[in-house]
């Protein structure tokens, strides 16, 4: 059930058990969120500009990729609940770049979220990869 669950065994305490399955627990608060703000954009018509959308997006998005990264350098911290806390913020800012983004290609709100994304993405992944091989 890896669609429920992105985390390999030794990271499953990232995860609500339900049963047999494991899902986890910053994407539970993620998508179903993101869905709903993505729909509830079309069923009320919003504008596709909003005053101060760029830095709005951005606080949104942070607290779950500094969580997220927090989490690759000390795997044993934090908690299910700031992860699913982190991952409804994440899930509003993505829902409203995802709504805007499928009527106007590439807006800035999305351009910003996906350079912050990148900008500590990408050295927390080098410098925990290096750490894992032992160099």
């Amino acid at each position: 059930m890896f669609w429920l669950s992105h985390h390999h065994p030794d990271e499953l305490n990232r995860c609500y058990r339900f049963g047999a399955l494991h899902v986890c627990a910053r994407c539970l608060g993620t998508y179903p969120v993101l869905f709903a703000v993505f729909l509830l954009q079309f069923a009320l018509r919003a504008p596709l500009t909003l005053a101060h959308e760029v830095p709005v997006v951005l606080a949104l998005t942070a607290p779950a990729l500094a969580d997220w990264a927090w989490g690759r350098f000390r795997p044993e911290g934090g908690s299910n609940g700031w992860r699913t806390l982190t991952g409804i913020a994440l899930g509003v800012a993505l829902g409203r770049t995802l709504f805007v983004h499928v009527q106007r290609p590439l807006p800035p709100a999305l351009l910003a979220q996906l350079g912050l994304v990148t900008a500590v993405a990408g050295p927390v992944i080098l410098a925990t990869y290096r750490r894992r091989r032992g160099g």
